[in-house]
């Protein structure tokens, strides 16, 4: 990496670590070869990157005058730091009306869809409003997945819940 390379890489984590660092709910770590990992305290999930993949980094405020940071990738994804999570972009899935759920979402949103489901298949709700909420799931579960979060448990909560369905039901 070149030594304007390096020093504009810096920059863009000295504004992640100062934002971070004034927030309520994240915490950071960078190791020595230069990766980061954002810790979120609502759900514990860690959301990770290589300081040299960023490409540009944002700092703004949302409608309520509250800050944020944009975090633009070489790879043209991009995550947006709140004060207690890391937002993204759910990923886009056949069937699924994208302009129903919101632009952006957080991993606390898994619980929330996924508790919605549950509380589906233990109502009267029709099998059609269960695919409905599989889909979000998994749009909001794709999202987090790509831009590099580790959900490998919330994979297997989907297909444990469809399981106990089909053996209560059988």
């Amino acid at each position: 990496m070149s030594q304007s390379n390096h020093k504009v890489t810096k920059k863009h984590v000295d504004v992640i670590l100062n934002f971070v660092d004034q927030s309520g709910g994240l915490r950071v770590q960078v190791s020595a070869v230069g990766r980061v990992s954002i810790l979120q305290e609502a759900d514990g999930k860690v959301f990770s990157f290589e300081s040299d993949d960023i490409s540009e980094v944002l700092t703004r405020s949302d409608s309520d005058n509250r800050p944020f940071v944009q975090i633009n990738f070489q790879n043209t994804k991009k995550v947006l730091l709140t004060e207690t999570l890391v937002g993204f972009k759910p990923k886009e899935i056949l069937g699924l009306d994208m302009s129903r759920i919101p632009k952006v979402v957080t991993t606390p949103d898994l619980v929330s869809v996924y508790e919605a489901i549950e509380e589906s298949l233990g109502s009267e709700s029709s099998n059609h409003e269960v695919e409905i909420l599989k889909k979000v799931y998994l749009a909001i579960l794709d999202g987090g997945d790509s831009v590099g979060f580790d959900l490998r448990f919330e994979k297997k909560w989907l297909t444990r819940l469809l399981a106990s369905r089909t053996t209560a039901s059988a």
